[in-house]
Formats: C-alpha cells, sequence, structure tokens
C-alpha cells in the first residue's frame, strides 16, 4: 500500500482566525471557472483541461480554455494549433485577453499560453492580478471556462485559481504524484480554507483502483489537514490516449467510444449538473 510521506517538520497550518481567507487583492471566484491543477507535472492536466472543454463545448455550452501553464504551455501543440496571438502577445501589451481568443475546430475558445518564456513566469504580482482580473471579466462572456494551470502551486498557479469556483486536483498512484497533490492542497487551503477543491485520478487501472487512490490521499488530508477533498472522478488507463494526444485530437473527436471518453464525459457531467443544482 503506498502511503503519503508527511515531513514532521512542516509548519502546521495557523488557526482560521490567524489567517485571512485569500489574498487582499483576490476577486470574488467565478462559479463558472474551473481552474485543472496538478502538484506534479505529467499526470494529464492538460489533456483533461482539453477534454472536459471538448465535453463542455459539445453539450452547446459556451466554453474557453484559457492556457495558464506560462513557461511550459502545450494547449496548442496538444490540439495541432498555430495561433498569431497568445499570451504573450497579452503580456506584453500588444493585445487585449478577448483579442487573443481563438476558436477551435473542437468547437471552444482558446486563449494559447506562451512556451518557454522565462519573463512571463517571473511577472511581478500586480501584473498577475491585474491578468486574472481581465480573465475574471472575460468569463462572464462564457458559460464555462477551464483553466489549464502549471504544475506545482506558484505564484502563477496561486494568483490564478483565485478566479475558479471549482479547482481539480490531478493526480494518480505515482507516490510523487500523490505527496505533491497534498502539498497542493494543503497551501490552497491555507489561502482560502473555503475553496472548492476537489481530486481526479487519472491514469487508473480501474475505477475501483482509482477510488483506492483517492482514499489515500483523503485519509492525508483529513489527519493533517482536518480537510476531505471530495473525488470528482476517475479516469482509467486508456492507450487510446496516447493516440489521440500523437495525433492532436481531443479524445472524444478521436475515439468517442473510448473508457478514457466515457470517465471525462461523467466529471463534465456532475460539473455541469452541479452548476445547474446551485443556480
Amino acid at each position: 500500500m503506498t502511503v503519503i510521506a508527511m515531513n514532521p517538520n512542516t509548519p502546521s497550518i495557523p488557526p482560521a482566525a490567524q489567517r485571512p481567507l485569500r489574498h487582499p487583492a483576490a476577486p470574488t471566484r467565478q462559479a463558472n471557472v474551473i481552474a485543472v491543477a496538478s502538484g506534479k507535472g505529467g499526470v494529464g492536466k492538460t489533456w483533461l483541461s482539453i477534454s472536459l472543454a471538448h465535453c463542455f463545448a459539445r453539450q452547446g455550452i459556451r466554453t474557453l480554455l484559457f492556457d495558464g501553464d506560462i513557461g511550459l504551455a502545450n494547449v496548442d501543440i496538444q490540439l495541432g494549433l498555430m495561433p498569431d496571438r497568445d499570451l504573450g502577445s497579452v503580456i506584453a501589451g500588444r493585445f487585449s485577453l478577448a483579442d487573443a481568443v481563438m476558436p477551435s475546430e473542437a468547437g471552444f475558445d482558446i486563449i494559447a499560453g506562451k512556451s518557454g518564456s522565462a519573463s512571463l513566469a517571473t511577472l511581478d504580482q500586480a501584473a498577475l492580478n491585474g491578468l486574472r482580473d481581465e480573465l475574471c471579466q472575460l468569463a462572464r462572456s462564457y458559460d464555462k471556462v477551464v483553466i489549464d494551470l502549471g504544475a506545482g502551486v506558484d505564484a502563477v498557479v496561486r494568483t490564478l485559481s483565485q478566479a475558479a469556483g471549482i479547482t481539480l486536483v490531478v493526480t494518480n498512484d505515482e507516490p510523487t504524484a500523490l505527496t505533491d497533490a497534498y502539498a497542493f492542497i494543503k497551501l490552497a487551503r491555507m489561502a482560502d480554507r473555503n475553496a472548492d477543491i476537489r481530486v481526479v485520478v487519472n491514469i487508473a487501472p480501474t475505477t475501483r483502483e482509482g477510488e483506492r487512490t483517492h482514499a489515500k490521499l483523503a485519509k492525508a488530508a483529513e489527519n493533517f489537514l482536518k480537510y476531505t477533498p471530495p473525488l470528482a472522478g476517475v479516469i482509467r488507463r486508456d492507450e487510446k490516449v496516447r493516440d489521440a494526444i500523437r495525433n492532436q485530437m481531443p479524445i472524444l473527436a478521436r475515439h468517442p467510444m473510448s473508457d478514457a471518453a466515457a470517465d471525462v464525459e461523467a466529471i463534465a457531467g456532475s460539473l455541469v449538473g452541479m452548476a445547474a443544482h446551485r443556480s
């Protein structure tokens, strides 16, 4: 059994009364914004972001996919796009965020990131806040906005995640993935104890095994954080995912009847149902 190792020297979380619920410059979270995060890379975060956006679009939901993985952006690569405007153009002041929106053949809009640009990853907090606020304003024109966050918990990830009504943390059964997912949840809860954080277990051998993986993470969070992140869904291991990525197509376009496609559709359906219940 995999055990999530915890460092006994890790500072404890201060009582709620002694910490702010969110960054004082943060906006109200947008109910229609879903952030997709991960403690580490390589767990399928970008693939899930694309797949969710495609699921929403197939249901007639006006959707924007925002590539917030500054420095290692690859939404455009996975979809075979060559955008002439991207997040780098916005940061440079050449275009507004709305001007950088481009349609995709999959039926949803995209704001492409800027890969390999270290300058974007070192934006000061004021610039990051401005980018987040502009995204929140743009989100009002859509039914759903999916933010593909970068891996880890740096300032870009923390700031952009403040716009999201729901944050999905993607993990798998590898010890490092579980430990890093726990670290993300811990820091997110320290920043905002009311944040809606849910877990997606990807590349699971079976649904039952994925549920066991979630149980390990949930137990660690309950023991150390007194918080149990709910399970948003399990995506089974499926070789058709790799084939779809190689062919730069969404899984629901390349292999709509695959196990992975069905699992993503179930997650998207629950998110749409959740929003309808809240309204």
